[in-house]
């Protein structure tokens, strides 16, 4: 049951990193692909319906990491308490800054508010990018199995490492430029004319980049974290996760321009296979540990197996219920937004 249910959690964080992701990378592109108010107001409108529910599955997640793992849950939010405050911060103003632009007719407090919204947007994308870091480089755990890191030390990979250090800034630096590239085809699916002709180009220039950091952030994980190369000779089913990964940055190069549909369900499966890949490289710990026989396993994270095996009867509902609201909300958007025009 531990086993599954890390592997349940690890889908919710993956679909999150999909819906919200592209939300994140729409952000990020805010001031780049827009250039007139109007411009960017037709992006928000792109996202408006759907970005507060996307965000549903990081609450369920949240929830579910609770009671399924309640030890992880303490050790984990009370470990990175500094950054989870600042991720925060920054869903509060990137919230703000979606909700408040509208509320008054001035220039300056809508420019106010897009920054607020397009700068909140790229600091959790970098955030979210150095916490998955983080968990797949193995945290300083101590002999009592708890930690606490600061935002930095000395940028190297040791015992004693901070939350940012030149392999986390790495990996956050892969995934903003996953998730911009995420966003970019999002827009180019949704948007048209002048528009959509910006994001294609953001995303043609973002995906070689991206092909780059994928690369190199491949190799400095199988440096960091060798368990990673561990499990995929142990559990040869684990590369489809690669597989899918690659696949899917191929299939969003191959399609974008022609077909834009399948070119962005190509980048959210290149967000899903590197979150499964990342999963794969620290199970069946719960938190990998810099110094070996110091990690936080699953069986002694997780709940007892009559918890584990009631929560089945209410989260199998819960997820359908949300699987079906996001199919809704998705097939009722409108096919395309056009800047100052009804949508159609």
């Amino acid at each position: 049951m531990p086993e599954l249910w890390f592997w349940l959690l690890a889908a919710m964080l993956a679909v999150y990193a999909v819906l919200d992701g592209f939300d994140f990378g729409v952000g990020m592109l805010h001031f780049v692909v827009a250039k007139t108010q109007a411009e960017r107001d037709t992006l928000l409108r792109s996202i408006g319906p759907v970005w507060d529910g996307n965000e549903v599955w990081l609450v369920a997640a949240g929830g579910t990491l609770f009671a399924a793992f309640p030890a992880l849950y303490a050790t984990a939010f009370s470990g990175f308490y500094l950054p989870l405050m600042i991720v925060l911060w920054l869903l509060f103003f990137r919230a703000l800054g979606i909700e408040l632009r509208h509320q008054l007719q001035s220039p300056l407090w809508r420019h106010a508010w897009d920054v607020a919204f397009s700068g909140s947007s790229l600091l959790l994308a970098v955030f979210f990018g150095a916490a998955l870091g983080n968990l797949v480089r193995g945290l300083p755990l101590n002999e009592r199995g708890e930690f606490f890191e600061p935002l930095w030390t000395d940028f190297r990979v040791g015992e004693v490492t901070g939350i940012l250090d030149w392999y986390t800034v790495l990996v956050g630096v892969t995934a903003t430029v996953a998730l911009a590239l995420h966003g970019a085809l999002w827009l180019s699916l949704k948007t048209a004319d002048e528009l959509q002709a910006r994001a294609e180009l953001v995303a043609r220039r973002a995906w070689p980049l991206l092909l780059a950091l994928t690369v190199v952030t491949t190799i400095a994980s199988s440096v960091v974290q060798p368990h990673l190369l561990r499990n995929l000779s142990r559990y040869p089913v684990g590369l489809a996760l690669p597989v899918l990964a690659l696949g899917g940055l191929l299939a969003a190069r191959a399609f974008l321009g022609r077909m834009p549909l399948r070119a962005f369900f190509g980048s959210g499966a290149f967000v899903l296979g590197l979150i499964g890949c990342a999963a794969l490289a620290i199970f069946p710990n719960a938190l990998p540990a810099r110094i070996p026989g110091r990690e936080l396993t699953l069986q002694a994270a997780a709940a007892a197996t009559p918890t584990l095996t009631t929560m089945l009867a209410w989260w199998l509902p819960g997820m359908l219920i949300a699987g079906a609201y996001s199919f809704v909300i998705y097939t009722r958007l409108p096919r395309t937004f056009h800047p100052g025009k009804d949508e159609h």
